[in-house]
């Protein structure tokens, strides 16, 4: 687990300062500079767009992590490089004819509830393009075990340049209209920059005689288009759906529980950065040892460490939307629910990698079109019903029933499953520190209580996870960091 641990606390770190940058923008200044309904709107753009990135991209990150390493000549590396270069443009080319021959069709369409969204239909296409090529680009870094940088450009990069945009919105330099194309520009000079950075690591030589198998790399791009999207599908095909079925300010109210919920995502998402291509060296050379070690080990570790950043939002969750104009408030139950499908995601481990890189991959297109389906009924069923929490309650729904039917898939195949008896102690402890910090309040300030009850709670939880020594590499990693401060 050493370039595991490593570069995960790397990308842990670049990861939680991009979120960092990221709540001020959220639950300060998008709340502060503009209307519900122009932050709704972004939201339902950026949403819109992560919704069809996956077909843009073509399954090309999650191809190029598969198949790069079981290439052994350079020859067929170039032409593999080659071919997931040119590979998006299949989607991109004629989705893009069929938008601009069907234009005032299609955002009729997208605008029927909300008509503030027409004039600005176009920019989804733009930003989708932006963000397929980035995550391929991004592919190309980690093949070669460089995932850092590629990190910050994903965490940071556009975080920092909306944080500037919003504050000459502030002081009337730019128009809400310019603010809204100027986001599109962030995500294309993003791209550009991660496309330079992979060139860097290796220069693509331009090679169309394939020297490999070209249908089984296609088959698996093509079904993974959907596999290997679907918890991105879900976190943004509500947002989608919110501003079809009801006002677009909802969105606005929903984006900031989103965003304090996906906190607990950030150590899954530095950890899969490096785990998902040596999941994929692992199965490539049938070391089953080491694929199981890593899937209990990531497991186990990802419970951990996101189970203390669940207790702190539980326990904190009040005072943090007293700070909050009064209308946010309404989202508080989004937060619980999709902070706990988060914590859950994390317990699966490295188990959608296993899946996407084994010879099993086809089986997650028929759950990912089942999952899909069920989130756009269920949706539809309780947003009219409940507003956001319907859309939570669908999420949550949608992902637990994806999650029971991939550990139950990976241990049929592989008779390997992610959970121990520390899981168990892992999970009783969240259980019992959440449900306890969240009934007791200080009679402080707002941000004075979230601060001495987070001090608490860490110390408890450091405390408790240390002398049990629950997990063996926190416990190695906390030694570390105690021998240091001791010498």
């Amino acid at each position: 687990m050493g370039i595991v641990i490593k570069q995960s606390i790397q990308n842990t770190i670049t990861t939680y300062l991009g979120f960092a940058i990221g709540a001020v923008n959220t639950l300060f200044l998008y709340t502060k500079f503009l209307t519900p309904e122009y932050f709704g709107l972004i939201g339902f753009l950026l949403s819109t767009a992560n919704v069809m990135m996956p077909f843009f991209m073509f399954g090309v990150s999650n191809t190029l992590v598969k198949f790069y390493s079981s290439f052994k000549t350079k020859k067929q590396q170039n032409s593999f490089l080659t071919l997931m270069l040119f590979l998006p443009l299949l989607a991109i080319v004629p989705i893009g004819f069929v938008g601009i021959l069907c234009y005032q069709s299609i955002s009729n369409w997208l605008a029927s509830e909300n008509t503030i969204i027409k004039d600005y239909t176009y920019l989804i296409y733009i930003i989708a393009i932006a963000m397929a090529y980035f995550e391929v680009f991004f592919a190309w870094s980690k093949i070669h075990y460089k995932s850092v940088f590629g990190n910050i450009m994903k965490e940071i990069f556009h975080r920092i340049c909306i944080f500037v945009l919003l504050i000459t919105l502030h002081y009337n330099l730019i128009t809400v209209e310019q603010f809204i194309i100027g986001i599109a520009i962030i995500y294309i000079v993003r791209m550009v920059i991660m496309k330079i950075y992979a060139f860097s690591l290796r220069f693509p030589k331009i090679d169309f005689k394939f020297g490999f198998e070209v249908s089984s790399v296609l088959k698996y791009s093509v079904l993974i288009i959907i596999a290997g999207s679907v918890a991105m599908f879900m976190l943004d095909l509500d947002k989608f759906m919110l501003g079809k079925l009801i006002d677009i300010e909802n969105i606005a109210y929903y984006n900031v529980a989103i965003f304090v919920a996906t906190v607990i995502a950030v150590p899954a998402r530095a950890m899969h950065q490096i785990t998902y291509p040596l999941t994929a060296k692992y199965l490539n050379e049938n070391d089953k040892a080491s694929l199981a070690s890593l899937y209990k080990k990531s497991s186990l570790n990802l419970l951990i460490v996101s189970g203390l950043i669940f207790i702190l939002i539980i326990v904190n969750i009040n005072e943090l939307y007293i700070m909050l104009a009064p209308e946010y408030s309404q989202a508080l139950f989004v937060v619980i629910i999709i902070a706990l499908v988060k914590l859950i995601d994390n317990l699966l481990g490295i188990n959608n990698s296993i899946i996407f890189n084994s010879n099993y991959y086809r089986i997650i297109l028929f759950f990912g079109v089942l999952i899909i389906v069920l989130a756009v009924i269920l949706n539809y069923m309780l947003i009219p019903i409940y507003d956001i929490n319907g859309a939570a309650i669908a999420t949550f729904l949608s992902m637990l029933l994806y999650g029971c039917l991939k550990v139950w898939y990976v241990n049929k195949k592989f008779k390997i499953h992610p959970f121990s008896v520390n899981t168990l102690f892992s999970l009783l402890l969240i259980l019992v520190l959440s449900t306890s910090f969240y009934l007791w309040e200080f009679s402080f300030q707002p941000l004075l209580n979230i601060v001495l009850k987070s001090v608490l709670v860490s110390v408890i939880y450091g405390l408790v996870v240390y002398f049990f020594n629950l997990s063996e590499d926190i416990t190695i990693i906390l030694n570390k960091i105690l021998k240091r401060n001791n010498h």
